[in-house]
């Protein structure tokens, strides 16, 4: 009686339960698959909770003090806040701060702005040139400022500004030396094949050791710049050759039939290129320019080897204060967010801008 009650129930269920499984089949598919999903599953949730319960749930916030993160088995983020000044603007003069949190501001506004297309004027470029104007007599002084030598920057604004200038600077370098690399010209060719191949071949290291090192042994003491602008010219060459080259594939995939049409239409030269040829050129390889110029934002950390305090020095110099427990994991984490913030924003524009070429093109 039981086994004929439960085989009248399972007949309408099978009918419904196949179908069911047919649609999750592509989703779920075989038991392995189920099992190493569910176990996934399982290992995210609980390393999730545990650094949920690390940073938020017993985490030290205020009052920023190291009482604070005594009491406490969470994250320090106590350390963070009472010392963020410290992590952001490095060795800047306290009272002064105010001057390279307006630079960060501006140079990030700046960009901001530059993201939108109808922005796009030739006003740009003279805003662009009164703006770094206007971040160097903020940052050094003079003019009714205080004086503060480059030896004593630190923090984010000393990672813009060298972002900013290396790329800015580096960039009309990259068009000529990739021009130059395809030029009919063997002199010209060949000196630029020469400084490209050469910049490439060195670590980006050996250039700011040459830059700070080298260069005092071989200029005389009145005409050596600082070692700020040393490091700016070791990482403005290196930026320049590494987009030459990507510039160089973009100007490969033109086909040589629009420099003849151009030729044609009675255009020289440098007319072909600015509105013909370049145009085209960098929108094809906007993705590896993305990449270049990220890469570009994270090798300015390496200007620590020289003496200079960019970002990651700073957060160094803010852990070695000894009435605090230096919470070295907080302090990391809380500078990779800002550089992550810096690299994905411009990868978001990046693709902003791709999508747009290709919208043009369609």
């Amino acid at each position: 009686m039981t086994d004929t009650a439960s085989n009248t129930l399972a007949l309408p269920i099978r009918p419904f339960l196949r179908p069911l499984l047919q649609r999750l089949a592509p989703f779920v598919g075989t038991p392995l698959n189920v099992a190493l999903s569910l176990l996934l599953l399982w290992l995210i949730l609980r390393v999730g909770w545990l650094l949920l319960d690390w940073a938020v749930v017993n985490a030290a916030l205020l009052p920023a003090k190291p009482e604070t993160c005594a009491a406490t088995t969470g994250a320090c983020w106590s350390f963070v806040i009472a010392k963020s000044g410290q992590i952001l603007f490095g060795i800047y003069p306290p009272a002064e701060r105010w001057r390279a949190g307006l630079v960060c501001v501006l140079i990030l506004t700046t960009l901001v702005a530059s993201a939108r297309p109808s922005s796009w004027r030739p006003w740009l470029g003279f805003a662009w040139v009164a703006m770094m104007a206007l971040v160097l007599w903020l940052m050094g002084g003079g003019f009714g400022l205080s004086r503060v030598p480059t030896s004593s920057w630190g923090g984010l604004p000393v990672t813009l500004i060298l972002t900013v200038f290396a790329i800015g600077l580096g960039f009309p370098m990259a068009i000529l030396l990739a021009l130059g690399r395809r030029s009919g010209l063997p002199v010209v060719r060949t000196l630029s094949v020469l400084v490209i191949e050469t910049i490439r071949g060195l670590p980006l290291l050996s250039l700011l050791f040459v830059a700070s090192i080298l260069l005092p042994l071989l200029l005389p003491e009145a005409l050596l710049p600082d070692k700020f602008v040393r490091a700016l010219l070791a990482l403005t060459i290196f930026a320049a050759a590494y987009l030459a080259e990507v510039i160089r594939g973009g100007l490969q995939a033109i086909p040589s039939g629009q420099s003849e049409a151009a030729k044609a239409l009675g255009l020289g030269y440098w007319n072909t290129q600015r509105l013909i040829i370049l145009p085209q050129a960098i929108r094809i390889v906007i993705p590896a320019l993305t990449n270049t110029i990220i890469v570009m934002i994270k090798n300015t950390s390496l200007v620590l080897v020289v003496g200079l305090f960019d970002l990651i020095s700073s957060g160094k110099a803010a852990l070695s204060d000894p009435d605090w427990p230096a919470p070295s994991t907080e302090t990391f984490l809380f500078i990779g967010l800002i550089y992550f913030a810096l690299a994905f924003s411009f990868a978001r524009f990046a693709d902003f801008l791709e999508r747009s070429g290709m919208e043009k093109r369609g």
